[in-house]
């Protein structure tokens, strides 16, 4: 069975940690700054076990996800501490869990880590693949959460004032 591929960083925000949750666990409709739309199964608060689908781009209200869009999970949620999601492509699977620890008045530190995982069928030749191109996909992961980490500001900045 394949290794996942992990990377992990940190980033201070001068924000209360209740407005950085808001701004980074709650799965809105469609976010401006990474330019995602969000399809949530149900209705009601997001917790362990919602589903979601993910879909580059904005989808019009009421409009259904394209079939084969990649398939999301939040596998962990404690409120205001921690939320991890799982996220299903066809070759992969990603993993990214978000902590948020007090860092002072008024600020807050965010943890990312992000785990890269390989879906396999157990061939052979896909593992030597998968072994030889370990080192892109360490380098990819890394370079993921250094993305997600940059963007932080601008996800509270898109939340309205409070």
């Amino acid at each position: 069975m394949p290794q996942p591929v992990t990377a992990s960083g940190s980033r201070e925000l001068p924000h209360e940690r209740r407005r950085v949750w808001e701004a980074l666990a709650v799965l809105a409709p469609y976010c401006a700054v990474c330019d995602v739309s969000y399809v949530v199964e149900g209705t009601g608060a997001p917790d362990r076990g919602t589903r979601f689908v993910c879909v580059p781009g904005r989808l019009d209200d009421g409009a259904h996800p394209p079939a084969g869009a990649p398939q999301g999970e939040i596998v962990e949620w404690v409120p205001l501490e921690r939320v991890t999601t799982r996220l299903r492509l066809t070759p992969e699977t990603w993993t990214t869990t978000i902590e948020l620890a007090d860092a002072g008045p008024g600020a807050t530190l965010v943890t990312i880590t992000v785990s890269h995982e390989p879906r396999s069928d157990g061939r052979l030749t896909q593992r030597l693949t998968q072994r030889l191109m370990r080192g892109g996909v360490r380098e990819m992961v890394q370079r993921t959460v250094d993305g997600e980490l940059d963007r932080l500001p601008a996800h509270v900045e898109q939340l309205p004032a409070g």
